[in-house]
């Protein structure tokens, strides 16, 4: 899959943070743009990852942002591992490189209706040419951009400048263009990269919930990592997770958010997209493309703390928005799409049994979007306001306990299926 990241060498950064015990608004520094990007005409594609070749709705949203049959695609790859890095890289059917990948992406593009879609030659092999005029002109002359997936942190290598996390060149005018109204997409790491202080690196759910988040990458793929100073910061009103019902991310999401003191957490289905209108001002908003939808996990009143049995969490509030659902960060408020009316549960089936949460890797039998399984049975059922589900992993074990508190509401297209979840509460506890 060409969006799944490839082991690169890790590094700790000094000065882990401490564990937040009482959540509150997210640091100030969050609502601190970066700079050129507190007011922007143009718009955010964020899609969490394994993007369908013919996914002709957020392909064609991407292309009509950026001027339809006139959409000029700058495709930037750098994720990938370059060519001098790849064994397959003379082998059109093999090759999984920066160069090869965007190729297939400039493709895909032009198959889908842009005027022109082309690969931006920056990667780790061609470093300074994030600063090169010539490839400046290339992204001036672009309407919109996409960021393919691979591992951020080569976004970070090879577009900012190191230890000064300043702009490159070409970093820069990908920005410019943004502000003057360009759409700016990316997928898996590409939607990643978007995200501001805090930004993911790396890490499964059961080993956050247990050990925590630590500043840096790691060589241990498992080890819960950010980065302090973050991404691009092209969204900056909550964290970003990718492919997280897929690979059972959701708790790596509420751990780094509490240890970080970030209060929302946008967490990217795969094959979905989250549109964000105006982004970094008072006026964002969004709306969520395809049925595995994006969820947004709401942590201004959770509190965290650790016991001696482990660590544990109360009072977060999960939604799950899907296909035509619309979002306004401002007023932390969910808009079911126009075809959805409020669901009455009446299904008397106990909610199943989940001893797999989070999709352990450890798992064999596991099943990918387990958390929102659970979620979604509860809010279908009439006899039940409350749910357990159990990490895979059990030293300690983990159970999360999902509520139907006064508020929750469920949204539906059918009659009969929970589609759109609103402020279900999540407590997380060791056993």
């Amino acid at each position: 899959m060409r969006d799944r990241p490839r082991p690169v060498r890790r590094h700790v950064l000094a000065g882990a943070t401490a564990l937040v015990l009482v959540l509150t608004a997210a640091p100030a520094a969050q609502a601190t743009a970066h700079p050129g990007s507190a007011r922007t005409t143009g718009s955010l594609v964020l899609i969490g990852g394994a993007l369908k070749e013919n996914n002709t709705e957020v392909y064609g949203e991407i292309i009509d942002r950026a001027g339809g049959s006139r959409a000029r695609i700058g495709v930037l790859t750098a994720a990938s591992v370059p060519e001098s890095q790849d064994p397959h890289a003379d082998d059109p059917e093999r090759c999984s490189n920066s160069a090869c990948n965007g190729a297939y992406y400039a493709g895909l593009f032009e198959k889908h209706g842009a005027a022109d879609a082309r690969w931006i030659p920056v990667d780790l092999d061609h470093i300074a040419n994030a600063d090169s005029d010539a490839v400046v002109e290339q992204i001036n002359s672009m309407t919109g951009f996409f960021f393919g997936g691979g591992d951020q942190y080569r976004y970070v290598t090879t577009l900012l400048h190191g230890d000064r996390h300043t702009d490159s060149e070409v970093l820069a005018a990908v920005r410019a263009r943004l502000a003057d109204g360009a759409v700016v997409a990316g997928t898996s790491a590409g939607a990643q990269i978007a995200a501001g202080p805090d930004m993911v690196t790396g890490g499964d759910s059961y080993p956050a919930l247990r050990d925590g988040s630590t500043p840096g990458y790691f060589d241990d793929p498992a080890r819960l990592g950010h980065l302090p100073r973050g991404g691009f910061g092209f969204l900056r009103s909550g964290l970003v997770d990718t492919h997280t019902g897929a690979y059972g991310r959701e708790g790596r999401a509420l751990r780094l958010a509490a240890d970080t003191g970030h209060d929302r957490v946008y967490a990217l289905q795969e094959n979905s997209a989250l549109v964000v209108d105006a982004p970094g001002t008072p006026h964002e908003t969004m709306t969520v493309l395809g049925t595995n939808g994006v969820g947004v996990i709401d942590l201004r009143d959770a509190r965290a703390r650790t016991t001696p049995a482990g660590w544990t969490l109360t009072r977060a509030r999960y939604s799950h928005l899907t296909d035509g659902d619309r979002y306004d960060a401002g007023r932390w408020a969910v808009r079911p799409a126009q075809d959805k009316r409020p669901l009455t549960p009446r299904g008397t089936t106990p909610v199943p049994a989940n001893d797999d949460v989070f999709h352990s890797p450890d798992n064999p039998a596991g099943v990918p979007y387990s958390f929102l399984g659970t979620a979604t049975a509860l809010a279908s059922t009439r006899d039940q306001r409350t749910a357990t589900a159990t990490t895979y992993e059990r030293s300690p074990r983990f159970t999360v306990t999902f509520t139907k508190r006064p508020g929750f509401t469920a949204w539906t297209s059918d009659g009969t299926t929970a589609q759109t979840l609103v402020g279900l509460r999540v407590d997380i506890a060791p056993r």
